[in-house]
């Protein structure tokens, strides 16, 4: 265990501010997240971390249930809520099509991403930022969550583009009805 990792061990965001509790972004879980590369709960594949943990920094396969009828866009938000400062760190922000059924691996990277898929700012940069917890802090939780919006959000002509905005002001700034969401969670430890 690393020295910075023990010191740090007890102190962790927490769930309180993930983009799931949001009171604006409340709706009905109609929506069923899944990968192929892990299952909820489970632990996160070596290849979805940074290379400087050993990865190839490649967004993991996500498929989901079809969208309800009226979404006019989808909004991806990744999450690790145990970093050891006040909110969860977003590792990844991005409006995909409602015409897409399912991101392949590394569908989220900033400078190829995906069909259909518009990678926005995270805590880190643009695009897919894989998990890299310090050493020995523990496990840590990426939570992938997905939002059905009712109207995009570029729609809103007073707020920030969202290709500028940060990953908090923009998700503050959703003033779309959620149609439905869901989640998966992935753990990774080193």
């Amino acid at each position: 265990m690393s020295p910075l990792g023990r010191l740090l061990r007890n102190r962790r965001a927490g769930d309180t501010h993930v983009a799931w509790n949001m009171p604006h972004l409340q709706g009905p879980e109609l929506l069923t997240l899944t990968s192929r590369d892990f299952g909820d709960g489970e632990a996160m594949p070596l290849e979805s971390c940074p290379k400087y943990v050993g990865g190839a920094d490649r967004s993991p396969q996500l498929s989901w249930t079809p969208p309800p009828p009226g979404t006019a866009q989808l909004l991806l938000v990744v999450e690790d809520t145990d970093v050891p400062i006040g909110k969860p760190a977003v590792h990844c922000l991005a409006l995909i099509d409602p015409a897409t059924k399912h991101l392949e691996p590394g569908a989220l990277a900033a400078k190829q991403p995906g069909a259909g898929v518009r990678p926005l700012r995270s805590t880190v940069g643009r695009g897919y930022h894989g998990p890299a917890p310090v050493k020995g802090h523990g496990p840590h939780h990426y939570t992938f969550q997905l939002f059905a919006l009712e109207k995009p959000v570029d729609g809103n002509p007073d707020a920030t583009s969202p290709d500028r905005a940060r990953p908090r002001a923009l998700l503050s700034t959703v003033t779309s009805p959620v149609l439905g969401r869901g989640r998966l969670t992935g753990v990774f430890e080193r």
